[in-house]
């Protein structure tokens, strides 16, 4: 699946229309009345790129909705998707997968898998599995071995991680970063997948640091986001590091929600974003002004540092891009995906379908970060270990600015090097996670 995107509000499509009438094959679309078909429809009505989309097809020819969008997008396109109203409602409104609860990456040569992130619900977390962990081993097989089968296409995910019914279990050894082994059996349960993913407060200097790691823009942030802002604002905090390396996007208001709690007196009334849709549906062009959303708790920042990487995306740019013309955004890391578009979901049968359908710019027109949002002071990410250690790059880089009110030595580097390059366009932002 493709990677979380901007959303708003779920709008139900009760009939696929607006074709102009000299597009016949448009028009044939919409007189049909299977999946296929009633998705092309709302393609040429509602996607960005509708110009783009090719003149003589059969939508019918396509074993599935996926497929046919998979074939019919604009080539600039890497975002638009379609999935099951049930898969929809998993991901974004109940929040919960199906898993051990963990997301990882390759690493040490294909021998290890180094471990990005865990949710609180999860039985890896419950057994101890933390960020910056190795697995080794599953089920008494190396994971070098796993994943060498993996690629030769000798064993598939089930095979390694068991297929998905509640209480398989497999027995998972890892290696802290210490060095320490660890043991233990991990059951596969539904997941529910917590957002903000770490929160602290430490002392810098004379200065009350927030650390927060948000993973992703959904229903449940709200909630969560109000809980550590109350947190934040109980302890102090006068600076804050805010972590979306791995967030891929998700909710719009959401994003609104957290951008107003950072910045509180610097935003609210002001525009927080503008949409625009494509010359069929101009009259939706509207402007959205910052609010405290379901948060009540806030910051009154007039500086905050964001922790970026390629995986940075959507609604992770958005909040950048919009708290950039009233506040003093400080990005650290790496360079985001590039995506200042979104949708607005429609309903079609039994589908879901979210077709790219508008750009978002902020108060002074700013949104044409397509090659992504470039940091000021650039770094490479690696887990170091758990959310908040020293040796963490990203991490010390901020907390380095604060104490001395410039990038370091090592980002100043990276920043003319970068500068001097060109700079391709960056591909797909997700990465690799494998999420059990």
């Amino acid at each position: 699946m493709r990677t979380l995107i901007l959303i708003t509000a779920l709008f139900t499509l009760s009939a696929c229309g607006g074709s102009s009438s000299d597009d016949d094959t448009a028009t044939a679309a919409c007189q049909r009345t299977d999946i296929n078909s009633q998705v092309f429809c709302a393609l040429q009505q509602d996607y960005l790129w509708y110009r783009d989309l090719p003149e003589d097809i059969d939508p019918g020819a396509y074993a599935s909705p996926s497929a046919m969008l998979d074939a019919v997008a604009a080539p600039q396109d890497r975002y638009s998707y379609i999935t099951t109203r049930q898969e929809y409602e998993d991901r974004f409104i109940n929040a919960t997968f199906f898993g051990y609860g963990f997301s990882s990456v390759r690493a040490d040569n294909n021998t290890a898998l180094h471990i990005a992130y865990v949710y609180d619900d999860g039985s890896a977390a419950q057994n101890g599995l933390r960020r910056g962990d190795k697995i080794t081993e599953i089920e008494g097989v190396s994971v070098a071995q796993w994943l060498s089968r993996l690629d030769a296409g000798t064993a598939t995910n089930d095979d390694v991680y068991g297929p998905n019914e509640a209480g398989v279990m497999r027995n998972f050894v890892w290696q802290k970063p210490d060095n320490t082994e660890l043991s233990a059996d991990f059951i596969k349960t539904d997941v529910t997948t917590n957002t903000v993913l770490h929160r602290s407060v430490s002392t810098q200097g004379d200065r009350r640091v927030g650390y927060l790691v948000f993973n992703s823009f959904i229903e449940l942030s709200e909630t969560e986001l109000e809980q550590a802002f109350a947190f934040f604002v109980a302890e102090g905090v006068d600076a804050l590091v805010l972590d979306l390396r791995y967030n891929g996007g998700g909710l719009i208001r959401v994003a609104n929600q957290l951008s107003t709690q950072v910045a509180l007196n610097n935003v609210l009334g002001e525009v927080f974003v503008k949409y625009q849709y494509n010359d069929k549906n101009s009259g939706k062009n509207n402007t959205t002004l910052f609010a405290r959303g379901a948060g009540s708790s806030a910051l009154d920042l007039d500086q905050v540092f964001v922790l970026t990487t390629a995986s940075s995306c959507s609604s992770s740019e958005l909040v950048i891009n919009s708290l950039t013309p009233f506040v003093d955004v400080v990005q650290i890391g790496e360079t985001t995906c590039g995506k200042p578009v979104g949708q607005q979901p429609d309903i079609i049968g039994d589908y879901v379908l979210f077709a790219i359908n508008f750009q978002t710019v902020n108060a002074l027109g700013q949104g044409e970060y397509f090659d992504g949002l470039i940091p000021n002071c650039p770094v490479d990410d690696a887990i170091a270990g758990d959310w908040g250690v020293a040796g963490d790059a990203l991490y010390a880089e901020a907390v380095s600015y604060i104490a001395n009110g410039s990038c370091s030595d090592v980002a100043v580097s990276a920043a003319t090097t970068q500068a001097k390059a060109v700079k391709p366009r960056l591909a797909a932002p997700w990465v690799l996670n494998n999420e059990q």
